[in-house]
């Protein structure tokens, strides 16, 4: 542990990690509350397509092309989810087949699709993070936890029953749109890290586990958060021993979690039933 860390890259790797655990798994708790896990699995697919625009118009910043993508591609989701509200995983299915679609006519299109470097973006590598994304990790921990600081209470009326919340007078549209934009924000800072198949599972797997052993809302929260970052340092560390992918060796661990809560809380189920 301490040579790895006596890397410059792995410095930048370990802080990444924290930073990305401490915001993903509260909004990953949200969105399985929502019944929206799908979400993150879907604005992460439309990432690709900001990466072949970002690369089609030769912008060098291809990190910040996406997010603007994800971004628009929330806010569209958002009037997709209202014009099918009785069948919302619709205007998902809609958005990542599209964002799918457009990023490989884009790809195929181009004269420099063919040295893109799709892995980078499909699995993430972690090792090679640069300060500025670590400060933009950072910008947008701070954020998400100061709205969920300020906004906990509204968000989860918002999030239980949306329906209420206008009743009650909530701004629950704008609160959704809201969430939406810093859940694609979120998905696009992760994006280099965990990479486009995996952003997801960093996102709800700590959610599961929280909500496995929680009591109360604050509880799931302040757990998942804890577990995220045990995972990350773990797969981190693992990844680093072993020459695996970072996302994939953190993802086999926050599964290997979910794994032992599950059978721990099963057995004292059974205990308590004896």
């Amino acid at each position: 542990m301490i040579e790895m860390l006596s890397y410059d890259f792995m410095q930048r790797a370990l802080m990444a990690a924290v930073l990305m655990s401490l915001c993903a798994p509260l909004i990953g708790v949200f969105l399985v509350v929502r019944r929206q896990s799908i979400l993150s699995d879907t604005l992460s697919h439309v990432s690709l397509a900001g990466v072949a625009l970002g690369v089609v118009l030769g912008v060098r910043n291809i990190d910040l092309v996406t997010v603007l993508v994800v971004v628009v591609a929330s806010l569209v989701l958002e009037v997709l989810r209202r014009w099918y509200h009785n069948y919302s995983e619709v205007a998902m299915m809609i958005m990542m087949a599209g964002g799918l679609s457009l990023a490989m006519v884009l790809i195929s299109t181009n004269s420099a699709g063919s040295n893109i470097n799709l892995d980078q973006y499909l699995f993430g590598s972690i090792v090679t993070v640069t300060s500025g994304q670590v400060w933009g990790l950072l910008a947008i921990a701070v954020v998400v936890l100061v709205l969920f600081a300020l906004l906990r209470k509204v968000m989860y009326v918002v999030v239980y029953d949306e329906d209420t919340a206008r009743i009650d007078g909530l701004p629950s549209a704008a609160i959704s749109v809201v969430f939406n934009v810093i859940v694609g924000i979120v998905i696009s800072m992760m994006i280099p890290i965990a990479g486009i198949l995996l952003v997801s599972a960093v996102m709800i797997l700590p959610a599961l586990i929280g909500m496995k052993i929680g009591r109360g809302f604050n509880a799931t929260m302040i757990l998942s958060v804890i577990f995220g970052i045990i995972a990350s340092v773990i797969g981190l560390v693992l990844s680093y021993e072993l020459g695996s992918p970072t996302g994939a060796t953190v993802t086999l661990a926050l599964i290997a979690i979910l794994v032992i809560v599950n059978i721990v809380w099963r057995i004292k189920k059974w205990i308590n039933l004896r």
